[in-house]
């Protein structure tokens, strides 16, 4: 088995069926490491050029839905071709990469690879794509509902809650605050403490 099948095989559940070979041809063009992460709260994927290595690495978190992890994939591989295009001295998700991952994810955005629902918000981050996709709470929650676990009873997200209510996150009950950009400002009830959560936060209103 070459590289290209070991790929395909690694690839096949993880993505729509009709991009599967898109994604085996970005490999093609521009090879690459790949592997599947366990997951990590503060990225859903990686990728850092390293001067001192011909083939550069990919990683994608192993817990994202199919839409979430193609998105991502293609995110990280507009990172590889932007770097080697324009070199290492450039902000990473200038405006280098931002016109990189646009064409990439041209072909993609169509309802043969991803469900409508998905598509409206997807095309509209796509004229201005942020540095990660989880910055965008209508698509964040749109994709969330391909999720392969449900939601559970009185489980919402952080941002469905109005201010002053109070939640339940990893054991611990807060009162949600005021919203600054992506996160939340909650005071923990027990200590006083405030923190900033994300508002995508999946967490269990109380009362």
């Amino acid at each position: 088995m070459d590289n290209s099948d070991k790929l395909r095989k690694i690839l096949q559940p993880q993505v729509p069926e009709h991009s599967l070979d898109y994604c085996l041809e970005l490999w093609t063009k521009t090879p690459f490491h790949f592997k599947i992460s366990r997951s990590r709260k503060t990225k859903l994927g990686d990728f850092r050029y390293r001067r001192d290595q011909s083939i550069q690495t990919i990683t994608i978190n192993s817990d994202l839905n199919r839409f979430q992890f193609l998105i991502t994939f293609i995110h990280e591989v507009a990172h590889l071709h932007t770097f080697l295009k324009f070199g290492y001295n450039i902000p990473p998700h200038g405006a280098e990469w931002k016109s990189t991952f646009q064409q990439l994810m041209q072909p993609m955005l169509t309802p043969w690879v991803f469900p409508r629902d998905l598509l409206i918000p997807l095309q509209r981050h796509m004229k201005a794509p942020k540095a990660s996709s989880a910055r965008d709470l209508f698509l964040m929650k749109e994709l969330s509902k391909y999720d392969p676990v449900e939601l559970e009873d009185n489980t919402c997200f952080l941002s469905d809650l109005k201010p002053g209510i109070q939640f339940e996150l990893s054991g611990r009950i807060f009162k949600k605050g005021e919203t600054r950009r992506t996160r939340v400002l909650c005071e923990e009830v027990n200590s006083g403490r405030k923190y900033l959560i994300a508002q995508l936060a999946k967490v269990k209103a109380i009362g």
